[in-house]
């Protein structure tokens, strides 16, 4: 059974806001009690939030979709709905967070980093709160927004300081098992190692993490074996330790041959250039590798690598590499820049900026987008007249109107608020805004009673375009 795993797609779908009252205070002998409608809850968010407890995707894997809770409905008397409650998903310490397409959203470094993959929807307005004025009892109610809902795609890179890459078998997991406590399978056979082992080990006043990256093989940057599957763990790591077997039983292979076939896999996945090398000989404890390692040791020395020759099983050497990587450690940690506090920019608006944009899309047809529109159409109910009135008088006052005037929309004209998959397309009528006076009984707009100039439009043009056609056709007898 599958107990490690660093790549899901997740679906997170984020609460949706709790829909306002419309409710009109009832009180004996007080017939004009006024609106008391209550405002909708807001819906809760999905976070991600990293966990140093967590080391693997797999709940997320057998449990691809997880929700938030919607926000609960206003209610009579003032009463506010309750807010949905936030869903929080742990995830390991380097976990990356993308889109579909593969853009980055998130890179999720360190104990307590969050991420808000989903955000809940906002609740819609009573009618209590929707009162004024001019509009002293509404007889509507704003809808809460729906919550975000999208497919993520969650990776996880190891976060280690060193990393242990070579051919299986090579002694990888016998080698990190000796510098840590770590405590790995190992066994005489290739691809012992399934997933990626990490220890932590001290030398000195230096503390840093090991990783056992397996399964590289020739042909592991294209699928081959499972090194395309653990390569993203080597993205981290400041130090490259080439693991070179020189005692293999193969006849076809050499520990530079090795090096030069793992090093090739790693130029070709791209990023680990500039990533500082070092080389074991590995398995000195036998004769002829202890030979083989003497033979070939001024020649990747000549190449520049440092070179150490230890035996895992024996315990040989084991000490200078420790303290050599723990000095290449901390030369990469000081080299680093000193993260700085996140600085809180403020990006006022310009002044210019209507928060909208009305674009033309045809001879007599608009479109309205901007992020106020558009969240008040998705918050106004439609079956009502009055909240579509409503609705107009708020575009009006933000400009719409005299936006589309000026791109030269006539009455009649179809105007869209929205994207193309999921907008509002209504026969635009200018002047629609209006007091109360021209209010009816709640619920209704007299606005909405007039015959509809596109409709009309339209059917006049169908006659005439009927009449053509029968000049043109003639009578024909049967």
């Amino acid at each position: 059974m599958t107990t490690f795993v660093d790549r899901v797609e997740l679906n997170v779908a984020a609460g949706n806001g709790g829909h306002g009252c419309a409710s009109v205070h009832r009180e004996k002998f007080k017939p004009l009690g006024g609106p008391d409608g209550g405002n909708g809850g807001r819906g809760g968010d999905v976070i991600l939030v990293v966990d140093q407890d967590v080391t693997t995707l797999l709940d997320y894997h057998h449990h691809p979709h997880r929700k938030a809770t919607n926000g609960q409905p206003g209610a009579g008397d003032n009463r506010e709905g309750k807010n949905g409650k936030d869903l929080i998903l742990p995830v390991p310490d380097g976990t990356v967070v993308l889109d579909r397409n593969g853009e980055v959203l998130a890179d999720m470094v360190g104990q307590g980093t969050t991420f808000v993959a989903g955000q809940g929807g906002r609740g819609g307005l009573g009618n209590a709160a929707l009162a004024s004025a001019r509009r002293k009892a509404p007889g509507f109610a704003l809808l809460g927004e729906p919550g975000e809902a999208r497919d993520i795609v969650l990776e996880l890179k190891t976060v280690a300081d060193v990393a242990l890459v070579g051919y299986p078998s090579a002694g990888k997991s016998s080698l990190i098992s000796v510098l840590s406590a770590a405590k790995p399978k190992i066994a005489d056979y290739p691809f012992t190692t399934l997933v990626p082992n990490l220890g932590v080990v001290t030398a000195g006043s230096t503390v840093y993490t090991i990783a056992d990256v397996p399964g590289l093989i020739p042909g592991a940057s294209q699928g081959k074996g499972l090194g395309l599957e653990f390569l993203r763990h080597v993205e981290r790591c400041e130090v490259l330790v080439h693991v070179l077997d020189t005692a293999t039983l193969e006849s076809d292979r050499d520990p530079v041959s090795d090096l030069d076939v793992i090093e090739e896999e790693l130029a070709q996945y791209g990023g680990l250039e500039n990533r500082p090398r070092v080389v074991v000989l590995n398995k000195v404890d036998i004769p002829d590798g202890k030979d083989l390692a003497d033979m070939i040791r001024p020649d990747l020395e000549a190449r520049g690598y440092r070179v150490f020759e230890v035996s895992a099983v024996a315990h040989l050497g084991l000490k200078e590499l420790s303290y050599a990587l723990a000095d290449i450690v901390a030369k990469a940690r000081a080299a680093k820049p000193v993260q700085e506090a996140t600085r809180i920019v403020i990006r006022p608006k310009a002044v210019d900026d209507a928060g909208f944009a009305v674009t033309q899309e045809g001879e007599e047809f608009f479109r309205v987008r901007g992020e106020k529109p558009e969240r008040w159409v998705r918050q106004t109910d439609f079956s009502n007249d009055e909240a579509v009135g409503y609705l107009a008088d708020r575009l009006s006052r933000l400009g719409v109107e005299a936006a589309l005037l000026k791109a030269g929309a006539r009455a009649g004209d179809g105007v869209a608020i929205g994207p193309e998959d999921n907008a509002v397309v209504f026969d635009w009528e200018p002047t629609m805004s209006a007091g109360a006076e021209m209010l009816g009984r709640r619920g209704e707009d007299h606005r909405f009673e007039a015959p509809r100039p596109a409709a009309q439009r339209r059917r006049d043009r169908d006659a005439e375009r009927d009449e053509a056609t029968e000049e043109y056709e003639g009578f024909r007898p049967f």
